[in-house]
């Protein structure tokens, strides 16, 4: 591994520590840097209320982003090899539309069928979302498998995505139409995706799967350089085109489909990190791109996560909104720089 690539893959290491810190001291309530470390470190002579914040919110919604972020990130660069667009994301077969319908059939239709909002079940709703989310995304992955393994190209897999996002949130638009303002209002707040949702055993869940599902996709590295090369290559090398697609749109959407049922559908890492990996490594060499893409997504989400809840804020906005203005520009500037170096070839 060159130098340059090792230095910035060090940077990138130390910048996830130093999100990580920051996220810990700031907030909308002002904690000393001192008493955080003292609570760190297993002091109890912090103020209870100072040790409950940095426990029981911060330190899970800090852990929820590093590994969201990594998750996001790694199933973008896996969707940008298999269909060689540089636009594919997480959510570009549709598995988040899959995870919001789920959502939207239980937050919309519980007040209309049920009578009682599901807004108002606190912690049993949180986990009735979870539920639903994972049931949605992974039903439309299943079906994205099924239709993967009857069409050749990956253009018309791509095509065939989309439209199950169209016909997803045609539906969702429907139950909308149908249902009262208090469950929509906390439909579009789910929507607008959060890193503060998991906690206690959900955390405790969603990093075991994580920590699983990670290493696993590291397995389709020789796989995503070989398609790289193109299928016809690929073919010559011993490659089965459509078994490797299987697995990587599988590992993708697996991923995409956790973290969109714990963190709702958040935008643009999925989309940016790729780019920006590829753009500060100048490689596309999967055995580099891949560690880097789970530190850069960690260290960005970390980021977006801060400045989410910097200090003046009451609360938090909203993560996507963040995701979304730190994101675009990225893929812009690397898309930019990318035709500009070949013009100059």
């Amino acid at each position: 591994m060159k130098r340059y690539t090792v230095l910035v893959l060090i940077f990138i290491s130390v910048s996830i520590v130093f999100f990580f810190f920051l996220n810990l001291v700031l907030g909308s309530v002002h904690i000393p840097l001192r008493s955080v470390w003292n609570i760190v470190c297993g002091s109890a002579e912090e103020p209870v209320v100072w040790q409950n914040i940095v426990w029981k919110s911060r330190v899970p919604q800090s852990i929820t982003a590093l590994v969201a972020g990594a998750g996001l990130s790694v199933s973008g660069l896996q969707m940008q090899t298999v269909f060689r667009n540089p636009l594919a994301g997480p959510s570009v077969l549709g598995i988040s539309s899959g995870a919001s319908l789920g959502v939207a059939s239980v937050i919309l239709l519980s007040g209309s069928i049920g009578g009682v909002a599901l807004s108002k079940l606190g912690y049993i709703g949180e986990i009735a979302l979870t539920i639903a989310a994972t049931a949605g995304a992974l039903s439309v992955m299943t079906l994205i498998v099924f239709v993967s393994q009857k069409v050749k190209g990956s253009v018309t897999l791509l095509i065939i995505g989309v439209m199950i996002g169209y016909v997803a949130n045609a539906i969702i638009g429907v139950f909308k139409y149908f249902s009262v303002e208090e469950d929509i209002r906390a439909y579009v707040i789910w929507g607008l995706g959060s890193f503060a949702r998991v906690s206690g055993n959900q955390m405790t869940l969603f990093i075991y799967i994580m920590i699983i599902l990670l290493p696993l996709s590291f397995l389709l590295i020789k796989t995503l350089n070989l398609l790289l090369l193109g299928d016809g290559y690929a073919k010559n090398l011993g490659l089965n085109i459509k078994r490797a697609r299987l697995y990587v749109i599988s590992c993708s959407g697996v991923l995409t489909a956790i973290v969109t049922a714990y963190c709702g559908p958040v935008i643009f890492l999925g989309l940016a990190v790729p780019h920006l990996c590829r753009g500060l490594l100048r490689t596309s060499d999967h055995r580099v791109l891949m560690p880097a893409a789970v530190l850069t997504g960690s260290s960005l989400a970390l980021l977006c996560n801060l400045i989410a809840r910097m200090p003046g804020f009451e609360g938090a906005l909203p993560v996507n909104s963040i995701t979304a203005l730190i994101g675009a520009p990225i893929v812009v500037y690397v898309l930019f720089s990318k035709r500009k170096n070949e013009m100059s070839e």
